[in-house]
């Protein structure tokens, strides 16, 4: 190992997905003289973490490319066919196209594979300290500080390069000081909660496993091992303290967070950031792992990396690095973009916790239903085996299409006083001026979900702010706010249990229709909840919100019972005329 003195070509700080792919990848490239690489771990000890377990098809392909399949062997991993969702009772199988597989396993057995493949590569020294500051001179990053781990002395090391590579992960100590005034912080939209299941016997074999659930987010299944399961349960910030007694006494609770951080040029202070450094991995870039594409990114971005590298003769020379870095910037946005937007959006459906995402999650559930190209695009996009921004556009607006067409035709389970028997009621006629102002809510929902991600994907310096609450924007507005109070009122005429259908408020003047008196003790109800509250007097839009939510909760049972006349009519003249028929041919 060169001495501390000496300088080295890189300096990479951390050992783990992206740091060791991008050291055997360095070392592994052909050059005049091999690049002297130093790889600094804080702990060298097999990592325990419960996500960075699965890779997609599109990962293995990434990984052949590096020279590294070889990791995925001895470790007990598992063949990934595709995925299962499943809704209630119900289930949809969704494989991967073409014969394609990924593969899942311990998180651990992993990294421990790729460490001892970077130890082995020509060139690299893996060093295990903890690097506790970047060393800078004239503006540009020339090294690292670092305490070496277990040293009696607590011995201090400075190691110098030419060029420093950080990829210490989703909690990175130094985003900041290399990303200057252009640094995001993550965004975290919930925690995974992770336990290993033993022997359990999933719906497809060799499948992942997506249960969406009504009250929460969706829960994770996927075998990682011959007798071990993983399962990662989403949970919303922040998280109870006392979720053990309900996923088992005895298991070994694990939580990570959901986080997304978008990508943001780098290259010197040009762009605002630190010379001599860049970021890489989930230091640089993060995604929802509900889709498992982090070590898919991870591993296509240093397929790309490492050929722009091969380029530059001399590390010092940070005109090319930067050029470089420019460039990489946008090669890697045809899958890295697909898989962070479409990480993001299906979180948002699966976990749906807003009227407007519940159809969408309804619909895009259905759609797949549909089964060809409605499943065989989609986990194209997922498996990264196609890497189009386009496609994903295309096939998510379709699920925004249909998810209304899904909403006008198909019957709904209607909500019915205790102990009557549930029905599937399709909506009526008189229901569809509602439907309509609700559908233009959907699509407007669809659009905060997915524009924001796309625009921050192509722009260079995306904000931080890189979410817009559907529910926020909507009632920021009072147009879409009141379109959204009206198109409730189609929930509430089918959901709304058929209860005092007829009962009217004594204010309700005697020679009201029914449906008037309907509107009337919606109300009244309205200002008698205010009076016993003792709220102040309601605000305009709040009293047209709870006028048309309580008036409908009134009319709801009237429309329904009108609607059933008209199909006992249309049944009584469809049996007349069999009757005719019948008496004519004799």
């Amino acid at each position: 190992m060169p001495n501390s003195k000496t300088p080295y070509d890189v300096i990479i700080i951390g050992a783990g997905v992206a740091g060791c792919s991008l050291a055997h990848a360095l070392a592994s490239t052909p050059r005049k003289e091999p690049l002297r690489i130093a790889l600094v771990e804080r702990s060298l000890e097999e990592p325990d973490r419960i996500v960075g377990e699965l890779l997609q098809p599109g990962g293995v392909m990434s990984l052949q490319q590096l020279g590294l399949e070889h990791c995925l062997e001895e470790i007990d991993s598992i063949p990934v066919h595709g995925y299962c969702v499943t809704e209630k009772e119900k289930i949809v199988h969704i494989p991967y196209p073409a014969g394609h597989k990924g593969r899942s396993f311990h998180h651990g057995k992993f990294i421990t594979n790729l460490r001892n493949a970077a130890k082995k590569a020509k060139g690299v020294d893996v060093i295990e300290a903890t690097v506790n500051d970047l060393i800078e001179s004239d503006q540009r990053i020339i090294g690292v500080a670092a305490t070496k781990k277990n040293a009696t002395d607590n011995e201090k090391i400075s190691l110098y390069a030419h060029l420093v590579i950080v990829a210490d992960g989703c909690f990175s100590n130094f985003r900041t000081k290399v990303m200057g005034p252009r640094v995001c912080n993550p965004v975290t939209k919930s925690y995974f909660v992770g336990v290993i299941l033993n022997d359990a016997t999933l719906p497809y074999q060799y499948h992942g496993t997506v249960c969406l659930t009504e009250s929460a987010g969706p829960v994770l299944l996927y075998q990682i091992g011959t007798h071990d399961t993983r399962m990662l349960v989403d949970v919303k910030a922040p998280v109870p303290s006392d979720l053990k007694p309900y996923l088992g006494k005895s298991c070994n609770l694990r939580k990570m967070p959901n986080s997304f951080l978008p990508s943001v040029m780098q290259g010197g202070n040009e762009f605002g950031t630190k010379e001599g450094v860049f970021l890489v991995g989930d230091a640089w870039n993060m995604r929802h792992p509900l889709t498992g594409g982090g070590m898919t990114v991870a591993f296509n971005d240093i397929v790309i990396l490492r050929d722009i590298l091969a380029q530059v003769g001399d590390f010092s020379r940070w005109d090319e690095i930067r050029e470089g870095l420019r460039r990489w910037h946008w090669d890697r946005k045809s899958l890295a973009s697909t898989v962070n937007i479409l990480s993001v959006a299906l979180y948002d459906l699966f976990g749906a916790n807003d009227d407007n995402l519940e159809v969408l999650r309804t619909g895009c559930f259905k759609y797949f239903e549909l089964g060809g190209e409605c499943v065989n695009g989609p986990v194209s996009l997922l498996a990264a085996v196609i890497q189009s921004p386009a496609t994903l556009f295309y096939h998510f607006f379709s699920v925004a299409f249909y998810s209304i067409w899904v909403m006008f035709t198909h019957p709904r389970l209607l909500e019915r006083a205790p102990g009557s028997k549930p029905r599937l009621i399709a909506p009526s006629l008189a229901q569809y001026p509602f439907l309509f102002a609700k559908a233009i809510i959907v699509i407007w929902t669809a659009i905060l979900v997915f524009v924001p991600l796309l625009w921050t994907e192509i722009r260079a310096s995306p904000t931080s702010n890189a979410f817009l609450n559907p529910s926020k924007v909507l009632a920021s507005c009072p147009p879409l706010a009141w379109l959204r109070t009206a198109a409730n009122c189609a929930e509430g005429a089918v959901k709304r249990p058929t209860i005092c259908a007829r009962s009217v408020s004594s204010e309700g003047p005697p020679l009201l229709s029914d449906l008037e008196q309907g509107r009337h003790a919606g109300v009244s109800s309205f200002y008698q909840a205010e009076q016993d509250q003792r709220f102040s007097p309601p605000a305009p839009s709040q009293f047209l919100q709870r006028f048309f939510r309580d008036g409908m909760e009134h009319c709801g049972p009237l429309l329904e019972e009108q609607r059933l006349k008209e199909r006992g009519r249309e049944q009584a003249g469809r049996g007349q005329r069999i009757l005719q028929r019948s008496a004519e041919n004799g």
